[in-house]
């Protein structure tokens, strides 16, 4: 059985990763299961509210002003909604990779990403020297 299949996302909320230990031993890969579930769990939590809110929403306004301010706010929210959606993917996909054992290694260089960054961005999945290269890349291209 490999050590990553015992990982639950049950881990205490004092244990922090430190650079002093094993990278990606399975205590840290617990510790980035359970922040990444919960992150997932808070975001859907907040869509289901605004399901809720956008249906309670769907009165008629007769001044046009009132009209127009609810629909930017049904707009705004809906973008919210839909980078939201685009995060949970990103976060399965962690969730994903902490099961194969890829989680915190740099796809361009096979490298560890770095307890800081994942620490800030768990979906992260450069190192932060490959995520300047690609968006160096990225200003390069779209300049042409």
């Amino acid at each position: 059985m490999n050590a990553v299949a015992s990982i639950t996302a049950e881990e205490p909320v004092a244990y922090r990763p430190s650079d002093d230990e094993p990278f990606m031993n399975e205590r840290q890969l617990a510790y980035f299961k359970h922040k990444l579930m919960a992150w997932r769990d808070d975001i859907l939590r907040e869509s289901k509210g605004t399901v809720i809110n956008l249906k309670a929403e769907t009165e008629n306004h007769p001044d046009l002003v009132d009209r127009a301010s609810s629909e930017s706010d049904r707009a705004l929210e809906l973008r919210t909604r839909d980078r939201q959606r685009k995060l949970i993917s990103k976060i399965e996909d962690a969730l994903r990779r902490i099961e194969d054992g890829s989680y915190g290694y740099c796809e361009d260089t096979g490298e560890p990403i770095g307890l800081g960054r994942l620490e800030a961005r768990p979906t992260a999945t450069l190192s932060v020297e490959a995520q300047e290269r690609h968006e160096r890349r990225e200003r390069v291209h779209r300049d042409d």
